[in-house]
């Protein structure tokens, strides 16, 4: 028995040996660090880190012993929270939904402004506990009441659970402001990543609800805020840049919005778009709409490619403006708040930033944008991690709160 048991171990240990060896070799072949990125080392390293996690949860999915996402929520829950004495923290429940408030404890003379907070992660990475020194520190530094929604993700829950959510939560909040000690007039909507897609979302649809406190300005970090264009300059000059691949992009998609993973390909060119669909979104999609400075010399791709009907079919999710809230009509952009944009030069996205930013001004709604020349994407989560910080960390969160603290 003892020696059968030292057999298992010696190749279990083997197997793990290989599969970070190859994980390495993979990561060192196929990752692209760019020259603007600040301490390349640690940023190589950490993106390794990053990805053993993500490939070890997904031979465990393939094991069937648990699911890739389950695997990085495990990860996460050894994650714990730095507590800030200056800070009051309350763990709260909107019904079902598990919210966290933050509140500066130093006395305040009257209300303060309000900010709820939309997280990323697409739907598979992020939680209450992950995004709390971020939360606490742009409370305190900002003055705020902070709301964190810890929304339903995967595994377990799939489209459109993480909006409704969202929705219910900050519902919830507006409704009750007095309580909390907000200004009912400086309500601030805020998200990175997929959070900042959300934050949009919301916004919009609470102007269809006149009864409710409206926010007064949108702060998206690298947001999500499209699914149909996937052949913008920034997605084809950054899809191998960490933290977010265009590869690990389209899983976590296709795994929140239930598609089939063989539909990928199909996404990526396009071809799930009818010509008439395209001919509607293409004046505000288009890589058209990204000026020159931020493209390439190589020559575009054709998009979108032909139509296939059956792919448009098994994707229609990705044509709801639940979703793509860029996808909404002028009138509805006319009449959001003002917005704080905050695109990364080496990031998938940023080309998301940049098309909602010619929208809402060519809307008139005002828009201050802050492009980061060395920033990734997720790296304002580092802020709060020293040995891992980035100085474009630091300098988003030290623009974000600049801003906050304005209105």
């Amino acid at each position: 028995m003892i020696p059968l048991l030292g057999t298992l171990l010696t190749v279990g240990g083997l197997l793990a040996l290989g599969l970070n060896l190859w994980v390495l070799l993979q990561h060192f072949l196929t990752i692209d660090v760019p020259a603007a990125i600040t301490h390349p080392v640690k940023f190589w390293i950490l993106s390794y880190f990053f990805q053993l996690s993500i490939t070890w949860g997904t031979v465990l999915e393939k094991l069937r012993i648990c699911s890739m996402p389950g695997f990085i929520s495990f990860l996460q829950s050894l994650f714990k929270p730095t507590k800030d004495p200056k800070v009051v923290v309350q763990d709260l429940r909107f019904g079902t939904i598990p919210v966290r408030l933050f509140q500066p404890r130093r006395a305040c003379p009257g209300l303060r402004r309000g900010i709820i907070f939309y997280h990323g992660g697409g739907a598979v990475f992020g939680n209450l506990d992950f995004y709390h020194n971020l939360c606490s520190d742009l409370a305190l530094k900002t003055d705020s009441v902070l709301l964190l929604i810890g929304y339903r993700k995967l595994p377990d829950h799939h489209h459109p659970s993480v909006s409704r959510d969202c929705m219910n939560a900050s519902i919830h909040f507006l409704k009750a402001l007095s309580t909390y000690g907000v200004d009912p007039f400086r309500v601030v909507a805020c998200g990175d990543s997929l959070g900042g897609g959300l934050a949009v979302k919301i916004t919009q649809d609470l102007l269809c609800m006149p009864e409710l406190p409206q926010i007064r300005a949108q702060v998206l970090i690298y947001a999500l805020l499209q699914l149909l264009n996937y052949q913008l300059p920034s997605h084809r000059m950054n899809q191998n840049v960490p933290f977010l691949t265009r590869n690990f992009m389209m899983n976590c998609l296709c795994r929140y919005l239930d598609i089939d993973p063989s539909w990928q390909d199909t996404m990526l060119k396009g071809g799930f778009i009818a010509p008439e669909t395209w001919k509607k979104y293409r004046k505000w999609l288009s890589s058209d709409n990204i000026p020159q400075k931020f493209k390439n010399k190589t020559q575009e791709p054709e998009f979108p490619s032909s139509f296939n009907e059956s792919a448009h079919l098994e994707t229609i999710c990705l044509l709801d403006d639940l979703v793509s809230p860029l996808l909404v009509d002028d009138e509805v952009i006319a009449r959001l708040p003002e917005a704080f944009l905050v695109s990364c030069e080496n990031d998938v996205l940023r080309d998301d930033t940049l098309l909602y930013k010619k929208r809402l001004e060519d809307q008139g709604v005002p828009v201050t944008w802050y492009h980061v020349e060395d920033g990734f994407h997720g790296c304002i989560l580092f802020c709060d991690k020293k040995p891992f910080s980035f100085p474009c960390s630091q300098t988003i969160m030290d623009a974000v709160v600049s801003y906050i603290k304005g209105i």
